[in-house]
């Protein structure tokens, strides 16, 4: 009987990742939409970001309710929870790489002197 404890803070812990990381992903989604509103030439490159972030959030919603279902016990197993939780937590760490990697060539870019 001790196992039950250990998954309920198991999934507590679940709960508490998703949720840091959907404060993460509607950050990055306002840095995202207010860049796209001030910069008229980049609206592909923009869009292509907006896209990633939307499935991002999507992947985040996906974890939560899987979250959520296992703590309120609607069938849903530790496995198929934490399956969802990781796919979120990488889909997180590729967008934001992605963001990272962006930022840095703004900054070389910003470097050169013509």
């Amino acid at each position: 009987m001790m196992a039950i404890p250990n998954i309920s803070l198991a999934a507590q812990q679940i709960a508490s990742h998703a949720t840091n990381i959907t404060a993460a992903a509607n950050q990055a989604v306002d840095t995202a939409s207010s860049a796209q509103e001030t910069s008229a030439y980049g609206a592909p490159f923009a869009g292509l970001f907006q896209e990633a972030f939307q499935k991002t959030q999507q992947l985040e919603t996906n974890a939560a309710n899987t979250v959520t279902g296992l703590l309120s016990g609607q069938g849903v197993d530790v496995h198929t929870a934490m399956i969802a939780t990781e796919k979120s937590d990488l889909g997180f760490e590729m967008m934001l790489a992605f963001r990272n990697k962006a930022v840095s060539a703004y900054q070389q870019l910003m470097q050169l002197q013509f």
